[in-house]
């Protein structure tokens, strides 16, 4: 069972990371702090380090910096507030592999860290391990698991952000119909939102790109002055 340690001291973050975490059938430990954070990797077994930049005792970077100096090669993920070119490029220099700025879809975290795992050649499969992908499928090949937030398209799980995955699994309880925008927006953002309305248009255009890069036999159709709707490909 692959093993991640936490650094990150905000509770409203950390909670429903290392919950997630665990249902995916790691090992997860957390700390508060940085000096905590590079004891525990000194002490060994850790495969994974998800680390806050701003941590109450020393920046974040100086952990990276110093673990790594220290000879650490288990993967680093850093998450950080501070979205800035230069603080990615810095933390990538001092040993980071991955960087996420907050805030951050969970699915997305999630797909980072199998693809950190895979390229590390860390077998992170255990008894507690998720169960695979169901085998029946709906005919068009794309399985929506609402409960485990999981998006399949065949055989491949689609990495997909909270809100990409909320606005497909509308879409999908009602296949073959038309969704407003305006049920769209409000229940996959707020009926109070006042944001542009391009936000959804940008999630659409992300989803069907993340589609089509797959080969899903479904695509979303836009209905001109009414909403979209998910449906199966001609030639599915």
């Amino acid at each position: 069972m692959a093993h991640v340690l936490v650094v990150e001291d905000d509770d409203k973050i950390a909670a429903p990371l290392v919950r997630t975490l665990e249902r995916e059938g790691y090992s997860v430990e957390r700390v508060v702090a940085g000096s905590p954070g590079i004891e525990r990797v000194r002490a060994g077994g850790v495969d994974l380090v998800l680390l806050d930049l701003g941590l109450p005792d020393i920046d974040g970077l100086d952990v990276c910096r110093q673990v790594r100096d220290d000879g650490y090669r288990g993967g680093i993920i850093i998450l950080t507030a501070r979205d800035g070119e230069l603080d990615l490029v810095v933390g990538l220099d001092v040993g980071a592999d991955d960087y996420l700025a907050k805030p951050f879809g969970l699915s997305v975290l999630l797909a980072r860290v199998r693809a950190l795992f895979r390229r590390n050649g860390i077998d992170v499969q255990s008894d507690s391990a998720p169960a695979p992908a169901p085998a029946a499928a709906p005919t068009s090949g794309v399985r929506v698991d609402v409960d485990a937030r999981r998006l399949w398209v065949g055989d491949t799980e689609l990495p997909v952000t909270s809100k990409e995955f909320d606005v497909l699994a509308l879409l999908d309880s009602k296949r073959g119909s038309v969704i407003s925008r305006e049920q769209l927006i409000n229940d996959v953002w707020d009926e109070n939102w006042f944001g542009s309305t391009k936000t959804l248009d940008a999630t659409i255009g992300r989803l069907r790109q993340k589609l089509e890069e797959v080969g899903a036999p479904a695509r979303i159709t836009t209905v001109r002055g009414v909403g979209f709707r998910l449906e199966d490909s001609p030639d599915a």
